[in-house]
């Protein structure tokens, strides 16, 4: 028999490869192997290219590897030690053992390994080198596929290897230990040599098996969230040819060897080229030897003599050669399929940038000819070559290196963070606190000290639909006035239309004198009166004025200080009505009938009422923040009168002011609040509307990147500048619909360099500081539904809440935040929110439309 194989040179060419033949077979492997990478869930190693290893590791790791068919275990912290596995912790004889005896004897060892070394007192960070096929989800969770390499310890497969491992370790109770990462050993391969070359991005592993694994898009990856960055991906690739595809090139050597394997059906690939399987294709007698070594000239043939004798052969020379040949012929193919299957990652790296790096540690001269196949097979590939030393042990540690330094980064990132949680029970001292402030804000006694003031705004009814007539309002509130035309028809097909104006108000008008300003607002209505050709009548009007403003009746309200860039002197102290009609008598053109003045909450509040009567309380979340709501009048001793109800502006932008929120104030908010216009006021708002959310999330993330968590430790100049992080990036960057290349993309535009790592936690921050935001708003409504129901001494109260502002319309998720905060903290009440149209235009008609009514009805 042993002469016969020196003249088996026309074996089929897939095992009989002549060297200098032609690869075209193997290119149908190539894209048989591509096809399956897109086809099958590829293994995810959870190794990021944010986490790659970098000469800047320095932190202690221990390591365990456990590894076949010559089972082993070895322990790596510095030193070395190796303990061997029990025969029957792998396949006893064909039996199956429990998975408790293989991990409790891996946690024996490592005890040992512990206590040699003198370190069983100390808590070390562990690197768990697990080289079988597993499913993971994160770092340092990998739940077993299957079993390969002849292990076959039941309970395992399916089941999570670390939570095995540390019930193994803590049922001993002798040491601790903190398992940061399970890792695969071809990953490993490419972390040890991705530290002595920052280019390496494939790891290559051809020994007793065979594996890959390469650094992949992450828009490639399906299985895991997110689309900017890399991953490393574990391909698992002996499985290839499971599925029937490489048959055309199996020989009956290949099936006889899969008949005969503990897996049969699995692992083809592997069969075919893996050290554990090519001894046993070539003929029994070469079962104990490695036909890599049998390939080497006269070693070789000595090689063959010295195993072939030992088995009890009496081989001549030709017999040697002739099994020198069979292994060359092994050798070559084994070679060539790597080549190939190497092939199909280098064409995916390509196509993904351009360059791929290799990390082999195959033997010399099926190296060479591995290398020469893959550079025949993908020309176009620049491919480097780069042998691992000690590949899963090094690889492993350095991946938990990183693991233990990211953990420790998210640590401080989450304690940082945790600030921004607020309890259950922090959530209702804050409801308890605003209510106090409110009650402090309506007594007479102590209303001048409060903060938040609770002012009356003399609208004492909401629309009851009877309302009917043309109406003019006017909207000043910044740099553009709006003038109004509201034409409000009652009956049983109610209507409001609406026509208007805009127009801009210059910088010098808006810092001259009040004089100046108020004839520009004259001058505008009375072009917008030409404009609708109704300068001849005597239109009742409605002035929402969103500043600050104590009224002393429905169409009288004192400016308490301009905001918003205003600057006009002699307005301050001032009624702003008698302004505006002292503005009209100087024109000499029309009269008006200036009716009320309005806040901007009381107009969203009596839109919303016109649509649904039940709604009793206006909210602005936007660039600013208040509330308003209809309080009994009774308890609003500012004012005379007991029966009836009148609509309270809370200006509770204010609360806090006194130092009553200090205790969930962070070093950002008052960092905020330090360097505000208004220093020292308005901090309830400051940590709520729009206006701040971005400036909060922009301190931390200096504070952030200053202790090296993001972009590197480089702050931008962009980053430097105060309020460029507008609250609008908040809602873009949190929508779930983003992408986080989509949010890099918002982050280079304020001149950030971010990594894929840096955008989630720049999503993360973003998170934090709006659900308090919208926890906190919560807070103060649940105060103020609560007390409308204690005021009505009901059980049950049901109420609609009309809404406006910008924050609260398009952030993703703060109205849902802030509706479930209110239903918590006020279970007693059924509250529905209203969004409002146009509130502070239509709502000033509406409330001059009910103030007329009310009048008349006093006439009458």
């Amino acid at each position: 028999m042993l002469s016969s194989l020196h003249h088996c040179k026309s074996a089929q060419p897939p095992l009989g490869l002549d060297p200098k033949c032609s690869l075209d077979w193997l290119l149908p492997v190539i894209e048989r192997l591509k096809e399956h990478f897109c086809s099958h869930q590829m293994l995810s190693g959870r190794v990021t290219a944010g986490s790659r290893a970098t000469s800047l590791l320095f932190q202690e790791v221990f390591l365990y590897e456990l590894f076949s068919p010559f089972p082993s275990l070895r322990a790596v912290f510095i030193w070395t030690l190796k303990h061997f596995l029990p025969g029957g912790c792998i396949s006893n004889h064909g039996g199956f053992i429990f998975f408790l005896q293989l991990f409790d004897h891996v946690a024996e060892c490592l005890g040992d390994f512990m206590e040699k070394q003198q370190i069983k007192d100390k808590k070390l960070p562990v690197g768990f080198t697990f080289s079988f096929p597993c499913r993971q989800s994160k770092l340092d969770e990998g739940f077993l596929i299957t079993w390969t390499k002849r292990f076959k310890a039941s309970g395992v497969e399916g089941a999570d290897v670390v939570r095995l491992l540390n019930k193994a370790i803590k049922k001993r109770g002798d040491y601790d230990a903190d398992i940061m990462a399970v890792v695969n050993d071809t990953v490993g391969t490419m972390m040890t040599c991705g530290f002595d070359d920052q280019r390496c991005e494939v790891g290559l592993i051809i020994g007793t098996g065979t594996n890959a694994c390469y650094m992949e898009e992450m828009r490639h990856i399906d299985l895991v969230e997110g689309d900017e960055g890399r991953m490393c991906i574990n391909t698992e690739w002996g499985a290839f040819g499971d599925d029937g595809s490489l048959e055309d090139i199996r020989t009956e050597f290949d099936r006889e060897i899969d008949r005969g394997s503990l897996n049969p059906g699995k692992q083809l690939f592997e069969k075919m080229e893996g050290l554990l399987f090519e001894g046993r294709i070539t003929p029994e007698l070469l079962t104990k030897g490695n036909p890599h070594l049998l390939c080497r000239s006269k070693e070789g043939l000595n090689k063959a003599k010295e195993i072939l004798t030992r088995l009890g052969v009496e081989p001549s020379h030709e017999d040697c050669i002739a099994v020198q040949h069979v292994c060359t012929i092994v050798s070559f193919r084994s070679a060539n399929l790597v080549a190939s299957t190497l092939g199909a990652i280098l064409n995916q790296l390509r196509d993904n940038k351009g360059v791929g790096r290799l990390l082999p540690s195959p033997p010399h001269r099926y190296a060479r000819r591995l290398h020469k196949t893959t550079r025949r097979l993908v020309p176009d590939s620049e491919v480097r070559f780069l042998l691992s030393e000690s590949g899963s042990g090094k690889g492993a540690a350095m991946v938990t290196a990183v693991a233990y330094r990211l953990a420790e980064q998210h640590r401080l990132i989450d304690e940082t963070l945790a600030e921004f949680k607020l309890t259950h029970e922090q959530l209702l001292q804050v409801k308890k606190r605003m209510r106090a402030e409110m009650e402090a804000g309506l007594k007479k006694k102590t209303h001048d000290t409060a903060k938040v003031k609770m002012l009356p705004t003399f609208v004492r009814s909401t629309p009851d639909g009877t309302e009917n007539g043309d109406f003019l309002a006017l909207d000043l509130g910044g740099t553009n006035f709006r003038v109004l035309l509201v034409k409000i028809r009652s009956g049983k097909r109610r209507t409001v239309e609406m026509h208007n104006k805009i127009y801009a108000i210059p910088i010098e008008v808006m810092q001259g004198t009040g004089e100046e300003l108020f004839d520009h607002i004259v001058t505008c209505i009375s072009d917008f009166l030409d404009y609708m050709g109704i300068k001849g009548a005597r239109l009742p009007l409605g002035f929402t004025f969103s500043f600050p403003c104590k009224q002393t009746s429905l169409d009288a309200g004192i400016l308490l200080n301009w905001t918003k860039g205003f600057k006009a002197t002699d307005c301050e102290g001032e009624d702003v009505v008698y302004l505006l009609r002292e503005g009209i008598k100087r024109r000499e053109e029309f009269d008006l009938d200036v009716v009320a003045v309005v806040n901007d909450t009381v107009g969203t509040m009596m839109t919303c009422a016109y649509e649904d009567p039940n709604c009793e309380i206006g909210l602005i979340v936007g660039t600013g923040s208040n509330a308003c709501y209809m309080e009994e009048m009774r308890n609003i001793e500012m004012v005379d009168g007991e029966q009836g109800r009148m609509c309270v502006n809370t200006e509770w932008g204010a609360f806090g002011d006194n130092g009553c929120l200090d205790d969930i104030r962070t070093i950002y908010d008052k960092a905020v609040d330090d360097f505000s216009l208004n220093a020292g006021k308005q901090r309830y708002e400051k940590m709520i509307s729009g206006m701040y959310l971005g400036e909060i999330v922009r301190n931390i993330l200096i504070d952030f990147t200053k202790r090296g968590f993001l972009f590197r430790g480089q702050i931008s100049e962009t980053l430097k500048t105060r309020h460029i992080f507008e609250t609008k990036f908040l809602s873009q960057i949190e929508s779930d619909r983003l992408a986080l290349l989509q949010v890099r993309t918002i982050l280079q535009q304020l001149g950030l360099n971010s990594t894929c790592d840096d955008s989630i936690i720049v999503k993360t921050v973003c998170g934090a500081v709006s659900r308090r935001a919208a926890q906190l708003c919560g807070a103060g409504m649940a105060a103020i539904v609560d007390k409308i129901r204690e005021n009505r001494g009901l059980e049950r109260l049901e109420i609609t809440v009309g809404v406006d502002g910008t924050l609260y319309k398009l952030h993703p998720h703060f109205s849902r935040i802030m509706h479930q905060t209110v239903k918590e903290l006020a279970p007693n009440c059924d509250v529905t929110f209203l969004l409002s149209e146009d509130g502070s235009g239509k709502g000033a008609a509406l409330i001059t439309a009910v103030g007329c009514r009310l009048r008349e009805a006093e006439q009458n």
